[in-house]
């Protein structure tokens, strides 16, 4: 391979041919895979929308937001987070490891260019990656020509608004939590929180904190963990139980231990799933819920657990059970979802969903040299193991690949006509 950059074509497109891998998105799945491959000397371009790494954590995640799991599980590969941190990282901890992760892999991103379009040329055997730039007041476009794609654009891309009957009508504010920061706005209002996963009831113990008047609801059933049993990680211990027990047992000893530590939720209005908490992650992708003090909030009666939704009206909601209630602003905790299907055109790796339809653990590669890089539902332990897994099948390919560019560049300057 070799690189040329700096063609134009009379629309102004400018081209760039790129030695290695074009990487989409510099979130924590992007970085560990640049990291791995800057180990290695391979070279790269990383694209991100935004202005900084790590966007969704910078900009669109809420003040009190701490790592959910013990730092072990959620640190980047070659990479150690620093002793002095907490357990749990807050955010802004969290934020300062990957800026520093970054700095230390001499890691630099092409910032504010948003991916328009990637696609395999099957003539020349070629990604073609077309960006938009999204700063200045005039568009321009770079096409980005390649034989290896790497999407890391992760699995929280964007947030999910439901349609809501009469949500228009509602005359508050209305929010979709990645836009939420704090619950001091709210002292003494009246919010709808939409969604129990672990943001919904995160948001609720937020504004609960800061005397607003929260109401949860709950829809669908969920399961809720302590975040610790016996001053373990309840993550750590089911990783630990899995060594030696089926996954069925450990599930049956976590619900028990989860019973002693938080009673029945379910005369609090949490139903559990029928699926226990580790086969519903596995098979549907579906997080239980760590409790980190909102469940004592909804025994107290400052959390209210509501049902689902009938309609909106203009200052009150109305429940499926026919209760009405008056509500100042609501939080759409309705989680996120891939963006994938908006760009890639691609349709056998991925899926509608904007996921891998291999199942885990396979679904990080696909065919012509397609990456996909923290799509497990396995949070940043996942990511991890995928960009060690897609550097060294890089590595291989680029090396044997390099040990032929003499043969190969005669090949790609003929694919230049095409362009």
């Amino acid at each position: 391979m070799f690189n040329f950059s700096g063609q134009s074509d009379s629309f102004g497109r400018r081209f760039v041919w790129v030695n290695g891998p074009v990487i989409v998105g510099a979130g924590p799945s992007g970085l560990a895979v640049s990291a791995c491959l800057k180990e290695q000397g391979v070279p790269f371009v990383l694209i991100e929308r935004t202005d900084c790494i790590a966007s969704l954590w910078q900009k669109r995640t809420y003040d009190r937001l701490k790592l959910h799991l013990p730092k072990k599980f959620c640190q980047l590969p070659k990479l150690p987070f620093p002793e002095e941190y907490p357990e749990y990282p807050t955010k802004k901890q969290f934020i300062a490891y990957l800026e520093n992760y970054a700095q230390k892999f001499d890691i630099k991103p092409r910032f504010n260019e948003c991916v328009k379009s990637a696609r395999y040329d099957e003539a020349c055997h070629l990604w073609r990656v077309v960006t938009v730039s999204t700063t200045g007041p005039t568009r321009s476009e770079t096409e980005y020509i390649c034989q290896m794609l790497v999407v890391a654009t992760g699995e929280n891309a964007e947030g999910v608004v439901p349609e809501i009957d009469g949500l228009q009508e509602f005359s508050g504010e209305v929010i979709h939590v990645k836009d939420y920061k704090s619950g001091a706005k709210y002292s003494g209002k009246k919010v709808l929180v939409v969604g129990c996963g672990n943001s919904g009831m995160e948001v609720s113990l937020d504004l609960s904190n800061h005397n607003a008047k929260p109401s949860m609801v709950v829809r669908s059933s969920v399961h809720v963990l302590p975040r610790e049993i016996m001053g373990k990680s309840t993550f750590d211990l089911a990783m630990l139980l899995m060594k030696w027990l089926p996954l069925w047992m450990v599930d049956k000893l976590l619900l028990i231990l989860a019973w002693f530590i938080l009673g029945n939720t379910q005369k609090y209005g949490i139903k559990r799933p029928s699926l226990g908490p580790l086969q519903l992650k596995n098979h549907h992708g579906k997080t239980p819920v760590l409790d980190i003090g909102a469940l004592q909030k909804i025994r107290s009666g400052d959390i209210t657990v509501v049902p689902g939704i009938k309609r909106f009206n203009s200052k009150s909601v109305e429940l499926v059970n026919g209760e009405t209630i008056d509500v100042d602003a609501v939080v759409l905790a309705t989680g996120y979802c891939s963006n994938v299907p908006y760009w890639l055109q691609e349709t056998e790796f991925f899926g509608k969903n904007g996921f891998p339809k291999t199942p885990f653990p396979n679904g990080w590669k696909g065919k012509n040299g397609l990456y996909a890089s923290g799509f497990t539902r396995r949070g940043l332990a996942g990511a991890s193991a995928d960009a060690i897994k897609i550097a060294q099948d890089i590595v291989k390919v680029w090396t044997e690949d390099l040990n032929q560019k003499k043969q190969k560049v005669p090949h790609l300057r003929r694919c230049m006509s095409t362009f």
